[in-house]
C-alpha cells in the first residue's frame, strides 16, 4: 500500500497542539473521518488475562460510535486493543517505533496484524522513514505521538517500570483525558492505573465511562436488546434471563459454574441484572 508524507497541516488536529511536534509523519492507509474521537489504549506487553478481557469488553462497547483506537502495535495491550477494534468494526491506528515498510515493521510478529489493520481501512503512522529499524529510544518518542493525537488515553495495565507510565504522564502534560482500569490492590499490573487514579484519572469499568470522557452521548438501547459488548457467558446468561431464573437453574445451563458466577457478578455490577426473592432477573 502506498505511503504518504504528511506535513503538520495534515496531522490529526490534537497532535498539532503539542510542543514537541514531529517534523513530518508517514502514513499507510487512511486516517479516520473528521469528527472521529481518538482513544489511545496503552498497557503492559505481558498483558494479564484480566487486562485482556477488560480491554476487549471496553472496546467492544464502543462499536457503532465514531471512535478510532490508537495504539503502538506492540505485544500485549497494544495488539489486544487493535484486534478488539477490528472485531468491533472500529477504525484503528497503529504507531510502531519503526518505519512502515513491511521489511522493518516492529515487532516482526505483528506484520500480519499491520496488514489486517490496513485491509480494514485503518492506518499505520510513523515519524520515521520507510525502512527505519526500531531502536530503544524510538518507543518513548512515538508515545508522545499517541498521547498527543488522542482525545483520551486509557491505561489498561502498567507495572512500576513500564513504558506505559511515560505515555500516561504525557497525556497529563498535554491536558488529555486520562482513563484508568482498576485492578486488585495486590496486582503489580495495577500499579500505574492506581497511581493515576489517585492523581485524578477517571476510573473506567464500563464503555459508558469512555463515552462520557469522549463526550459522546450513548445510544438508547432497544427494550430487551442485549448491550453491544456482552459476549460469552454474560450473553448466555442475559438471554436466559428473559424470564427470572434461580441461581441453580442458571448453573444447570451447561456453562462452567465459575463462568456463570463471574457473569452474574459482572451483570450485577453493571446494573444489568440483580437477584430478588431468590431469582435473578434483568434490570
Amino acid at each position: 500500500m502506498e505511503m504518504q508524507s504528511l506535513a503538520s497541516a495534515d496531522f490529526p488536529p490534537a497532535l498539532r497542539e503539542i510542543p514537541d511536534l514531529p517534523e513530518r509523519l508517514w502514513l499507510r492507509g487512511s486516517l479516520p473521518p473528521a469528527g472521529t474521537k481518538l482513544l489511545a489504549v496503552v498497557g503492559s506487553r505481558a498483558l494479564s488475562r484480566y487486562g485482556k478481557e477488560a480491554c476487549e469488553m471496553l472496546i467492544a462497547g464502543l462499536s457503532g460510535y465514531p471512535v478510532s483506537i490508537v495504539s503502538g502495535l506492540a505485544l500485549g495491550a497494544d495488539a489486544c486493543a487493535h484486534r478488539a477494534a477490528l472485531s468491533a468494526g472500529l477504525h484503528t491506528i497503529a504507531i510502531p517505533g519503526s518505519g512502515l515498510d513491511d521489511s522493518v515493521i516492529y515487532p516482526r510478529a505483528h506484520e500480519g496484524l499491520a496488514h489486517e489493520i490496513l485491509a480494514a481501512g485503518g492506518a499505520l503512522l510513523s515519524e520515521h522513514g520507510a525502512k527505519h529499524r526500531a531502536a530503544p529510544h524510538d518507543f518513548p518518542s512515538r508515545n508522545r505521538i499517541m498521547a498527543g493525537m488522542a482525545d483520551a488515553v486509557l491505561v489498561v495495565e502498567a507495572a512500576p517500570r513500564s513504558g506505559t507510565l511515560i505515555t500516561a504522564r504525557l497525556a497529563a502534560d498535554y491536558n488529555r483525558e486520562l482513563l484508568a482500569l482498576p485492578h486488585r490492590i495486590s496486582d503489580p499490573h495495577g500499579f500505574g492505573p492506581h497511581l493515576f487514579i489517585r492523581l485524578g484519572a477517571t476510573l473506567v469499568t464500563e464503555p459508558l465511562h469512555i463515552l462520557e470522557a469522549l463526550k459522546l452521548p450513548p445510544k438508547e438501547r432497544e427494550a430487551g436488546a442485549a448491550p453491544r459488548d456482552l459476549a460469552g457467558a454474560e450473553l448466555v446468561i442475559w438471554d436466559m434471563l428473559k424470564e427470572p431464573k434461580s441461581r441453580d437453574e442458571l448453573l444447570r445451563a451447561g456453562e462452567d459454574a465459575g463462568a456463570v458466577m463471574t457473569a452474574l457478578v459482572s451483570l450485577e455490577l453493571r446494573g444489568l441484572a440483580k437477584e430478588e426473592f431468590g431469582a435473578w432477573r434483568r434490570v
